[in-house]
């Protein structure tokens, strides 16, 4: 991956630029446009060849057929049970598809996608030293920013979350949601040591993303995870396409079920010093409803997280366990208890509720 040695002034953890200095400045600065995010947890794949957006439609979640020059969408990857295995954001440019995947995902998805060529015509490539930067679309960064067009077509991909996409089902309340405004973009830059600041780090961007209840691989996903769960219908599933791995299970629990766990953002109390990790335990009273996934300091809003929660959880009030420190958490529901059972299917009495009839044997 690139590691954008010559930026000045980057605060690594391992791998990861996490700031430049103050990450609320800098998560304003992203915000509003001005600043651009180095990232060095994506890892790009090309998927080349004239089969690549049928192959890639008939093996996801979503449907790339007919992508044109320049469009940007997101897929999943679900195994036959329905579940979660990979995720990617997807641009096409006309000779290639690009994904942009999390790096600890991006092994696995590579591989996974060359064992499933076959014959068609696709070639399977990382980019494993593309250097890819985020920003927030319509302002400074974007427009100091030059993509890399090795086929023509600038390479920057806009992150779909913002609106439901065509075929795409959304289980939040429709009035105000965070996405409406987040308008995260990633392109890839041929120069890296030659980009101009200002700079933010990831607990920016993660903040960000958190405060949009977007979805992550990284965070949200674990062996359990299925789409609707983290309400990426929205956005990474086409209720309406062709038959794909693990369809049965998204279709059966949007038509007819409801999922199992549930997505929520929560406003933590900030009065403590402590603040959680991914992993804690949420609790409604003495019982354990769930977990975190993702938290951050956000600027505007403090401490801020997403917990994956059964669908059984209360909505309301919740504390999170830090260690020896509880938390007061505030619940704004994501994906409510009801998500799901979205087909008007009419009940039949079933038979042994059907009133008695005249025995036949003793009809005359």
């Amino acid at each position: 991956m690139a590691t954008f040695d010559g930026i000045i002034g980057a605060v690594r953890e391992g791998d990861l630029i996490a700031h430049f200095g103050n990450p609320l400045i800098e998560q304003r600065r992203l915000a509003s446009g001005e600043a651009l995010a180095p990232l060095t947890d994506r890892v790009l794949i090309e998927v080349a060849g004239e089969d690549r957006l049928t192959w890639l439609d008939s093996i996801t979640s979503q449907s790339v057929a007919r992508l044109r020059a320049g469009d940007s969408t997101e897929l999943l990857v679900l195994d036959p049970q329905g579940r979660v295995e990979h995720a990617a954001g997807v641009l096409e440019d006309g000779s290639s598809v690009w994904l942009i995947v999390d790096n600890g995902d991006a092994e696995k998805l590579a591989a996974w996608l060359q064992r499933m060529v076959f014959r068609s015509r696709v070639t399977v490539t990382p980019r494993p030293d593309a250097a890819l930067v985020g920003f927030f679309a319509g302002g400074a960064a974007e427009s100091r920013t030059t993509a890399s067009a090795p086929n023509g077509v600038p390479l920057i991909w806009r992150d779909p979350w913002a609106h439901v996409q065509p075929g795409g089902h959304q289980y939040a309340a429709e009035a105000g949601h965070p996405a409406a405004d987040y308008s995260w973009s990633i392109a890839v830059v041929a120069d890296a040591d030659s980009l101009a600041g200002p700079f933010a780090g990831a607990l920016a961007a993660e903040a960000l993303r958190i405060a949009a209840w977007r979805p992550r691989w990284a965070r949200e996903v674990d062996d359990r995870s299925i789409p609707h769960e983290a309400d990426w219908i929205r956005s990474a599933v086409h209720l309406n396409k062709g038959c794909y791995r693990g369809q049965e299970t998204v279709a059966k629990v949007h038509n007819l079920g409801h999922p199992p766990r549930r997505l929520a953002a929560l406003l933590l109390d900030g009065s403590d010093v402590v603040m959680p990790s991914p992993g804690d335990a949420v609790l409604a009273g003495d019982a354990e409803v769930g977990h975190i996934t993702s938290v951050a300091t956000h600027h505007e809003d403090g401490p801020i997280a997403l917990a994956m929660l059964s669908r059984r959880a209360p909505v309301g009030e919740l504390v999170v366990r830090a260690g020896e420190t509880l938390i007061a958490a505030a619940q704004q529901v994501i994906v409510p208890a009801d998500a799901g059972a979205t087909a008007d299917v009419p009940r039949l009495t079933r038979l042994s509720r059907r009133p008695a009839g005249e025995d036949p044997r003793h009809a005359r």
